[in-house]
């Protein structure tokens, strides 16, 4: 009796261990970029403010390469420099005071005395090459080490960055209109329906959660229905 109490405790304890151990290996991984929100250092006001103005991605989510930069009084934040080099080419915003997330410390830092690392094995975002900056030349140099990637200053990586914008914009632009398609099926499925006219997809974004139009709705659906109800 002794011995069969001992075997079903024992298979008791495997059973809940192999639960515990399947609950956290379901458990989605968090990306690389991203980080929790009370750490993201967020400078822009209002509503909107942890979405990037350009294309009204979620800046936690995508804060290892976010940067910021003045226009007139009016602090913005972007997630990647590829939307800030287009607010500033394309849109002609008059951007000062560069800023980036120094991946180290994630505290904001002056972009033009950063160590970009460019080309790590590191997710890109809004680009096909990746870029990440550190406020301190050996931080990059660590980092280059393990993940590849060649150390530059913010002269180079906004050439770099001028010069790719036309085609990485039809990337983006290419995957952005899948991603309104399938914003219109869940909003059509999901949402309660607004007349609302939106001027980008950050605005969007910010109706949707603040007065719950889709429940819960968040990540990469939350995006979808953000771009479809700025673009409809």
């Amino acid at each position: 009796m002794k011995k069969l109490m001992i075997s079903i405790i024992t298979l008791f304890l495997l059973v809940s261990v192999t639960s515990a151990q399947e609950k956290m290996e379901k458990k989605p991984k968090m990306r690389y970029t991203a980080v929790p929100m009370e750490k993201a250092t967020l400078v822009q006001k209002g509503d909107s403010k942890k979405y990037c103005p350009i294309c009204g991605m979620t800046l936690p989510m995508f804060y290892k390469t976010s940067h910021a930069a003045k226009h007139g009084n009016v602090d913005k934040q972007y997630c990647s420099i590829h939307c800030m080099v287009e607010d500033k080419e394309v849109n002609g915003s008059d951007l000062s005071d560069y800023k980036v997330v120094d991946n180290k410390s994630l505290k904001l830092t002056d972009a033009k005395k950063a160590f970009y690392v460019v080309g790590s094995n590191k997710p890109a975002t809004m680009a096909m090459v990746s870029k990440y900056a550190f406020a301190k030349k050996v931080d990059a140099e660590g980092f280059a080490k393990v993940n590849g990637g060649e150390i530059k200053k913010f002269d180079e990586v906004y050439a770099l960055v001028s010069s790719e914008l036309k085609k990485e914009s039809a990337m983006v632009a290419k995957r952005q209109k899948k991603m309104q398609m399938m914003g219109e099926k869940v909003y059509n499925k999901m949402c309660k329906k607004t007349d609302n006219k939106f001027s980008s997809t950050a605005d969007a974004k910010t109706f949707v959660t603040k007065n719950k139009l889709c429940g819960q709705l968040k990540g990469k659906k939350l995006q979808a229905v953000g771009i479809y109800l700025s673009r409809r």
